[in-house]
């Protein structure tokens, strides 16, 4: 196995220490969850870029290096969900869920014709701002959690914590729907760029 396949695999098992640090819920194993997601995200960038770089490319880092970006992204935007800090809806998410299951779904039937799509501008874009958008708020709501917590003891005024808490809170809002709608839009780029490949029609 060559190292941009390493590289992915092991953004693989980091997805799994994000969630187990997330799902602990406090500051510290936030904090330590938020550097694991940037280490993730970084080989995110690396693997592809060695690959190409190396001539390193195959079929397996095609088909492995979307799902990894998948799983990652999916269980960041899970955990957000339960950041009482933070509004992430559910419809917003099981939307992104929809659009990846989606366009798994349709790789794994070109693979099954020994077809492999590999990710266009739309779907890197997408994951972009995926990425940003749970750097973002990640980090605020860590913020948050750290104010919430030191507030009687820095003497900080609860009222101005709880107007922060809800002006992140809308933000994050209209930042989930802003991704969930560029997520479908890159969907519905994904179909009609490979339409020939599913038999489909313009």
């Amino acid at each position: 196995m060559n190292l941009p396949n390493k590289l992915t695999l092991a953004r693989c098992v980091m997805t799994i220490v994000f969630v187990l640090l997330m799902t602990l819920g406090n500051v510290i194993t936030s904090l330590i969850a938020y550097l694991v997601f940037i280490a993730a995200a970084i080989t995110d960038y690396y693997d592809g870029k060695i690959a190409r770089e190396r001539n390193l490319v195959t079929n397996f880092g095609k088909l492995l290096d979307p799902v990894a970006d998948k799983l990652l992204l999916i269980s960041a935007f899970i955990m957000l969900m339960e950041i009482p800090e933070l509004f992430v809806p559910g419809w917003a998410v099981i939307i992104i869920l929809a659009r990846e299951f989606l366009v798994t779904g349709a790789r794994s039937v070109a693979a099954a014709s020994g077809e492999v799509i590999a990710a266009n501008q739309w779907g890197k874009t997408k994951t972009v701002l995926q990425m940003i958008y749970v750097f973002t708020f990640l980090f605020l709501a860590i913020v948050i959690q750290a104010l919430n917590q030191t507030a009687l003891l820095a003497n900080i005024d609860p009222e101005l914590v709880a107007t922060i808490v809800q002006s992140i809170r809308i933000t994050s809002l209209v930042g989930i729907i802003l991704v969930a709608i560029f997520t479908v839009y890159s969907g519905i780029q994904f179909g009609y760029a490979n339409r020939q490949l599913f038999n489909m029609k313009a």
